[in-house]
Order: structure tokens, then sequence, then C-alpha cells
């Protein structure tokens, strides 16, 4: 055939969404095989057999394989969505502790324009009562 009879040893691990290194030697294994040409008389039912019995098990490895990847996906979304949840944690008390300043300025602005409407009322006032003095003296003058 096209390779060689000896295993093949992966130095690192196949991580995502790849193959595995049993999958990559279930592969191996399939180009190794002798191709149906090759199958003669009684030879070929059992060929049959195993085939039906290696697709079962390759299926098999298959779906393992992708309920492995499954739960990596879920496993990285939730560790996701809790790097995000405490993101969203630290932004809102952020978010909060500047609304509570703004409050409190806000406040402060309050009673500093409340006392400024006192003193203009009563700035007013005052105004009012000199123009009455100084409308009564006006008067007092012309009047001598």
């Amino acid at each position: 055939m096209f390779f060689a009879q000896e295993a093949v040893q992966l130095e690192h691990p196949v991580h995502g969404p790849g193959f595995t290194a049993n999958e990559i030697q279930e592969l191996l294994s399939l180009l190794q095989s002798p191709s149906p040409t090759e199958n003669s008389g009684s030879r070929g039912s059992n060929q049959a057999v195993y085939s039906i019995d290696e697709r079962k098990r390759r299926r098999m490895v298959s779906n393992r394989e992708s309920a492995r990847r499954s739960r990596w996906r879920k496993k990285k979304h939730l560790e996701d969505l809790t790097q995000q949840l405490n993101r969203l944690k630290i932004q809102n008390r952020e978010l909060q502790n500047r609304l509570g300043s703004i409050i409190n300025q806000s406040h402060v602005l309050w009673r500093e324009n409340s006392r400024l409407m006192s003193e203009s009322v009563a700035l007013k006032a005052r105004l009012s009562d000199l123009r009455l003095v100084l409308a009564a003296m006006n008067a007092m003058r012309q009047a001598r």
C-alpha cells in the first residue's frame, strides 16, 4: 500500500474541532486497508460485516468527539458569560458610584440655588425699600 505499517504518534494533542489522535489512527488504518477490488469470494461478506461494525464504531467515536467539543464550547461560553458578568458588575458599581456623586453634587447645587433665591428676594425687598426712601426724600426736597 501507500503507507508503512508503523503507528503514528502525535507529539501534541489536537484541540478544538480538529481530529483526535484516535480519529487520525482510524483514518490511516482505512487508507492502509485493502481496497474493495482486492477482496474475493467469502472474504467479501466478512468485509461487509466488518465495515458495518467498523462504521458503527467510527460513528460512536465521532459522536463522542462531537459531544466532547460541544461540552468544551458550552464550558467556554459559560466562562465568557462569567467574565462578561464580572465586567458588567464592575461597570455597574462604577456607574452607581458616579450616580451617587452626581446626586450629592445636585443636592449641593439645590441648596446653593435655594440660598441664592432667598438672597435675591431679600435684595429685591431692600431695593424696593431704598426706592421708597429715595422717592420720599425727593418729594420732601420738592416740597421745600
